[in-house]
């Protein structure tokens, strides 16, 4: 049988499946769902048995439990390492959902969920691949599925799983869906991904809270120091101030940039996508080179003092900000870290206290195009989609890629199916039915070509 033909007879199960999956609350930044991660992975455990595994287990971690399974086809064959994530993030704010996030909706032939698309969605998208092979008699390698619940808070738990678990997880190459395309019409595979160092700032002043009228001009004010700090930081032109920090950021090939250029890309649609007047960044690149392999800096979450309705006149104690760091391959996160950490205590005022505390962070990553999976993975989009892929890099941060590489000596095929338009981390996330049965397509060609391809 045909996959188009498999994709449409087989779509209503597909879907309840799915939906299955997406019912789960399966948050894992909120310690109350604790329940409901281990509920999600036995889920995921029965769904990759009835799609074909010789075996799945739930496997304990550090912090929430792992799915594993495997189908040996042959010892001596090529291995297939698939990841992906059954953690979400947080739903709020839920007065801006237009449907409960998670109760499933098909509109406008879109699902619209929590986890839609990131990454319950795409997830599916490689256990139905697999499922099709399986029964169809089509696989000619070994495929191995590693499925964690701690993605959307930095995989603390992942690394320690990957160093005990060297053996059970030899692979050739690991296959990731949990990036996105340039367009529905602009097929596109990731090659690069940046990497992430992200921290907590406390700035204490007086010991309690104080009356501003009382004491205002006469004590520092933590929230007003927090943001001068902050402001120094980035320069007008976007630089980012921290001595060192661009010591092992490479420029940007020429080659590349121009092949950045070529990517079709409407600045006006992008500005009004997201509902802003102008672009900002740093000087001298484009807005598809800042936001895909050159760092960044952005302060995350800004709080203190007095927040509730109408007014309290306090000078607070303490004042409080999230901040990240965008890095590109070469830049290690435990040295940015430091240098972070360094240079806010250097700027830091002696009438206030500061607190640097480092939290999670992974590098960056770049496969070459000339990997046989690549070549694999581009020629099943070029048959699903009808046009060939675009080689990207993308902003966005997967730690555990580098992980990969690093623990496990693999490359990872990052063959994503998410759009701009998926919202994903936001009220209303969605994922264009169209879009994930094309992607099934695209991932059962990746498996009949690599068998071809010498890895």
């Amino acid at each position: 049988m045909e996959i188009k033909q498999y994709i449409q007879e087989n779509e209503k199960r597909f879907l309840d499946e799915l939906f299955s999956l997406i019912r789960i609350p399966s948050i894992s930044a909120l310690p109350e769902h604790k329940k409901d991660m281990l509920a999600c992975a036995e889920r995921w455990r029965q769904l990759l048995l009835e799609a074909g595994a010789d075996k799945a287990m739930i496997m304990p971690s550090e912090g929430n439990p792992l799915v594993y399974a495997e189908k040996c086809i042959d010892p001596q064959a090529p291995t297939v390492l698939v990841y992906a994530h059954y953690d979400v993030m947080p739903a709020e704010p839920l007065e801006l959902w237009q449907s409960q996030p998670f109760e499933p909706e098909i509109r406008e032939g879109r699902i619209w969920a929590c986890g839609a698309d990131d990454d319950k969605g795409q997830a599916m998208i490689q256990v139905k691949a697999f499922e099709y092979l399986v029964r169809e008699g089509l696989l000619r390698h070994n495929v191995k599925f590693i499925f964690e619940g701690e993605e959307e808070i930095g995989s603390p738990s992942l690394n320690a799983f990957l160093n005990e678990h060297r053996e059970l997880l030899r692979a050739d190459v690991t296959l990731v869906s949990d990036t996105s395309m340039l367009g529905a019409d602009t097929p596109s595979l990731t090659t690069g991904l940046r990497g992430l160092a992200y921290w907590e700032i406390e700035v204490t002043g007086p010991n309690r809270d104080l009356h501003s009228g009382h004491f205002g001009g006469a004590v520092a004010n933590p929230i007003n120091v927090l943001c001068n700090l902050l402001s120094q930081i980035t320069d007008d032109d976007g630089h980012i101030a921290i001595p060192h920090f661009y010591d092992d950021v490479e420029p940007v090939p020429e080659a590349e940039r121009q092949m950045i250029a070529s990517i079709p890309f409407d600045e006006e649609a992008y500005k009004a996508a997201i509902g802003v007047r102008a672009l900002k960044g740093e000087k001298g690149y484009s807005t598809l080179e800042r936001n895909s392999c050159r760092p960044s800096f952005d302060i995350c979450g800004i709080w203190g003092g007095y927040t509730g309705e109408g007014s309290k006149t306090v000078l607070p104690s303490k004042a409080y900000a999230k901040v990240s760091c965008r890095l590109v391959p070469h830049q290690n996160h435990e040295t940015i870290s430091r240098l972070f950490t360094d240079y806010i205590h250097a700027i830091a005022p002696d009438y206030v206290q500061v607190k640097v505390t480092p939290m999670h962070g992974g590098e960056g990553y770049v496969c070459p195009i000339s990997h046989p999976a690549y070549q694999a993975a581009e020629k099943g989009f070029t048959q699903a989609f009808g046009k060939k892929p675009l080689a990207v890099r993308r902003g966005g941060s997967i730690p555990i890629i580098s992980d990969f590489e690093r623990i496990l000596g693999i490359k990872t095929i990052l063959m994503g199916f998410g759009l701009e338009s998926d919202a994903i981390h936001s009220p209303n996330e969605n994922f264009r039915l169209d879009i994930f049965r094309r992607g099934i397509e695209a991932v059962v060609g990746f498996h009949l070509e690599l068998h071809l391809q010498n890895i």
